[in-house]
């Protein structure tokens, strides 16, 4: 499977990283966009790849999505085209994953009306606000979204999301 993630700089370093080679192991392709290609740096220092800038990504070419948190997501819905994309996967029934602050994109893509899922605590409220349940689990799957709170939830939202996958 073709596997997108959508980040930006100020990503948080463990939710990108981890899930990029998680899934690489499962031999997934896995590809990062932002909004120019090129090297985007985590919050910790670590950097990753852009192999595609968001004006370059066709969302009906890769099979899921993945949203990691820090904070890159405040800055990727700020973007027309990520959010379309966001959008466009996830109401195709596309699985999508996200983590920490990752929903902030699909609030913006407008997706969560009805949904079950969880975040970081701190945007717990516009979660609800747009029309999700809000729960405080490691991870929530509901249909083709799966979501988690923390790093410390990394092992729990990958093994729900590969089983997805699968």
């Amino acid at each position: 499977m073709k596997i997108l993630f959508l980040s930006a700089d100020e990503f948080e370093d463990l939710e990108l990283i981890y899930p990029l080679h998680r899934l690489r192991e499962e031999g997934h392709e896995v590809y990062v966009a932002s909004f120019k290609r090129g090297k985007i740096t985590g919050k910790h220092g670590y950097t990753v790849e852009a192999q595609l800038s968001f004006d370059e990504v066709d969302p009906d070419e890769f099979d899921a999505l993945v949203l990691p948190g820090g904070k890159a997501p405040e800055r990727v819905r700020l973007n027309e085209k990520a959010v379309s994309i966001a959008k466009k996967m996830f109401e195709d029934g596309k699985p999508v994953a996200s983590i920490c602050h990752g929903p902030q994109i699909l609030i913006s893509a407008g997706v969560l009306r009805g949904r079950k899922g969880t975040s970081y605590a701190a945007i717990r409220d516009d979660v609800k606000n747009a029309g999700a349940e809000w729960v405080d689990e490691e991870v929530v799957v509901d249909g083709n979204w799966v979501s988690s709170r923390h790093p410390g939830d990394l092992y729990a939202w990958m093994r729900e999301f590969v089983r997805l996958l699968r």
